[in-house]
């Protein structure tokens, strides 16, 4: 087994590529970032990630309705969670995770904790501002999850299976644009 072509260089063959699903076309974008729940600066470290994340991505627009959602969903999971238990936890610190994820269309966000205890979601209606004797709807909780449900297109939230929870907000590219057309209009642009 000496003959000149088993000496020769062994020639490398290229597997062939790894075929892209088609739903994470080149105009799906992730990102995500973990932050430890009991730092000082991890709220605005969240509001900064969102700022940045959008104006990345072209969405500017949203900045501030995305950046108030986060900070309220952040909030809540720094204040409110405690975590369950079934997730080995680094260092005994509590974390959250925040992601976007961006389709064409939508916009989508997601703040994790550690605590598999479902969120307090705002029942009933969205609140009348006009003035009346029963003011409660909102008195005890919730006040933070009323403010994302009224600016984002949809918010929920799902466990996960590790333990703890996810809370996602979605927020509809289409109308958004054509919110910023109308508001362009009204004021003289």
């Amino acid at each position: 087994m000496s003959s000149p072509e088993m000496r020769s260089t062994p020639r490398l063959v290229a597997p062939p590529a790894p075929r892209e699903p088609v739903v994470l076309s080149s105009a799906y974008r992730f990102r995500s970032i973990t932050l430890v729940a009991d730092y000082r600066d991890t709220p605005a470290a969240a509001r900064h990630t969102a700022r940045h994340v959008l104006g990345e991505w072209g969405l500017s627009e949203l900045a501030d309705d995305v950046e108030l959602c986060v900070s309220e969903l952040v909030g809540n999971a720094i204040h409110h969670a405690a975590p369950d238990g079934r997730r080995v936890q680094l260092a005994g610190e509590r974390r959250v995770v925040v992601a976007f994820r961006y389709w064409p269309r939508s916009l989508f966000v997601e703040v994790s904790d550690e605590d598999s205890t479902p969120p307090t979601l705002p029942a009933g209606d969205r609140l009348d501002p006009s003035p009346g004797p029963d003011d409660t709807l909102l008195a005890e909780g919730g006040r933070g999850l009323f403010i994302v449900q009224s600016l984002a297109d949809a918010t929920w939230w799902a466990p996960i299976d590790q333990g703890g929870k996810s809370v996602f907000c979605r927020f509809d590219l289409a109308e958004t644009q054509g919110r910023g057309d109308d508001r362009r209009a009204t004021n003289g642009g």
